[in-house]
């Protein structure tokens, strides 16, 4: 008995390890699945904004004829905004800087836009528009719920690939820690959507 005592050992040896490995990895794939998950309603929740937007778009065109400069800027920033793409399996600090910074400029022109066209009062009766611009100040509402809950699933992930022994093997399998979506300046605060419309009309 005593001559297979060594292989007893490495047996469990071989076997903890095996079992200490695996839980290590199974964790981290369970995590990283719930990251792809939130990263995946935050850009829901953006396209829905970029959908809105481009039905916003079209309404003011029928209505404030002179406003081309400030629509081809909300055109030109959805544009830039839609072409910047993240892979959340290998989400870096610099990607999520680029995405954020193409976001927040989308939010400036579409700002613009809002206070430019309280100047129209046929948009004033319109419903179409009426009702985008109650659908867009919900779907803001959406992004900053993503975003937070985003950051909520990125938490235990890095937690759990970042604390050591973890960060000494979870690299071996393919993970690493990822970057919290951090808001530029401003980008807190959904955009201006509420109009005036009961103020004296200038002639």
């Amino acid at each position: 008995m005593r001559k297979f005592l060594p292989w007893i050992i490495l047996g469990v040896v071989v076997l903890f390890g095996y079992f200490y490995f695996k839980g290590i990895n199974n964790t981290a794939v369970t995590l990283d699945q719930d990251v792809k998950e939130s990263w995946g309603n935050v850009q829901t929740a953006y396209q829905r904004r970029n959908d809105l937007i481009g039905n916003l778009v079209k309404t003011v065109q029928g209505a404030a004829e002179y406003e081309k400069g400030t629509l081809t800027a909300v055109i030109e920033a959805r544009a830039k905004a839609t072409s910047v793409t993240i892979d959340p399996t290998n989400i870096t600090p610099e990607q999520l800087a680029q995405f954020n910074q193409a976001q927040s400029g989308l939010s400036s022109s579409l700002s613009r836009l809002l206070v430019t066209v309280e100047q129209y009062p046929s948009l004033k009766a319109n419903e179409n528009f009426l009702k985008l611009q109650d659908e867009l100040a919900s779907t803001e509402n959406q992004i900053l719920t993503a975003r937070t809950r985003y950051n909520e699933a990125i938490k235990p992930y890095n937690n759990h690939v970042s604390v050591f022994p973890n960060s000494l093997f979870a690299g071996w399998f393919g993970f690493k820690a990822k970057p919290y979506f951090e808001a530029v300046t401003g980008a807190d605060k959904a955009p201006d959507v509420e109009f005036n419309f009961d103020k004296k009309e200038t002639k």
